[in-house]
């Protein structure tokens, strides 16, 4: 079982803007000085500039267009809605957002099968949406994937029963605890598990200063230790830049790197590049307009696909 994967899914934005709905526990999120129209305009010169980025270091990108009639905002962060698993499960998630709940296409499906991957069938977590019950995919969920472990910091987006119910079905054990991140002077939860943290085949990437609870604190180091990866402690300004919200992709020959956005790698001191670097490179891009407006970054943009190949699927497994 792999931990990274070489084959990402994109979605290119049309009505890009900072979305009202999640503004409200998203406090990374900022009001933009340029019009509607520009900031799309912008983020999708962004868009495609990442996804270049990607393509020229080998890396596999299923780039599907958004659909203006559909309205959603933060089309761009489909790892929030979907999941895609080695056994050609889909998970299918909750979200916090009324208007994000139109972001869930079919089509996006039937894209992948014509892209030759085969999906034997679904875990649909969104009927809890009408419990006011929220788990918001790999934003919310940290797997992984090689230890079968699941870190999960409890937010609105984030519910601990649902949590509990999706590592009973993926099999995997929970990891639980709360991260916080200081608004205005108080202390918030953050929206995303996968702003504070990231996980590499060999290192996490964490803001260990955002989980107040010592316990929980060391609880999730335990875990990270046990699963033998080494820790990178970011602090909460970089955190503040996106510097935990990163992912690790596989590119040309097995190549591996670790992809995040301009700002996170500049808010990274050198003995953090360092450290990184000893494992893979690093890929950044400059996602300024889409960090501003759509409080999410690099990470949140690319839904790993780790469904099996129809080729090589057993017959008896169709």
């Amino acid at each position: 079982m792999r931990q990274i994967t070489n084959t990402i899914l994109m979605i290119r934005p049309v009505a890009f803007r900072m979305n009202e709905e999640t503004a409200v526990n998203n406090y990374f999120q900022e009001e933009s000085t340029f019009n509607s129209e520009d900031v799309n305009t912008k983020a999708q010169q962004e868009f495609d500039a990442f996804v270049k980025t990607l393509r020229d270091a080998g890396v596999r990108v299923i780039v599907e267009d958004d659909i203006l009639e559909n309205d959603t905002p933060d089309s761009i962060f489909p790892n929030n809605w979907v999941s895609f698993h080695r056994r050609g499960t889909v998970g299918l998630y909750p979200m916090f957002a009324e208007n994000r709940r139109r972001e869930r296409r079919e089509e996006i499906m039937d894209r992948l099968e014509e892209e030759g991957f085969y999906i034997k069938g679904y875990m649909d977590y969104t009927p809890a949406e009408d419990e006011g019950v929220f788990l918001e995919g790999t934003g919310s969920v940290l797997l992984d994937r090689v230890h079968h472990k699941a870190y999960c910091a409890l937010s609105p987006r984030a519910h601990e029963e649902l949590f509990i119910e999706f590592c009973e079905d993926f099999e995997c054990d929970p990891i639980i605890f709360t991260a916080n991140q200081t608004v205005n002077g108080e202390r918030l939860p953050i929206y995303h598990t996968n702003v504070m943290m990231a996980l590499a085949e060999n290192f996490a990437v964490i803001c260990l200063d955002s989980i107040d609870d010592k316990k929980e604190k060391k609880n999730v180091l335990r875990h990270l230790k046990e699963s033998g990866k080494k820790v990178l402690d970011i602090t909460e300004d970089q955190m503040h830049h996106f510097a935990g919200n990163m992912l690790q992709v596989r590119g040309e020959g097995d190549k591996k790197y670790m992809v995040m956005s301009l700002a996170a790698h500049r808010s990274l001191r050198s003995d953090q590049i360092d450290f990184i670097e000893q494992y893979c490179e690093i890929l950044s891009s400059d996602l300024s307009i889409i960090e501003t407006c759509g409080g999410g970054s690099a990470r949140c943009m690319m839904a790993e696909v780790f469904l099996p190949l129809a080729s090589e699927v057993e017959p008896d497994l169709y």
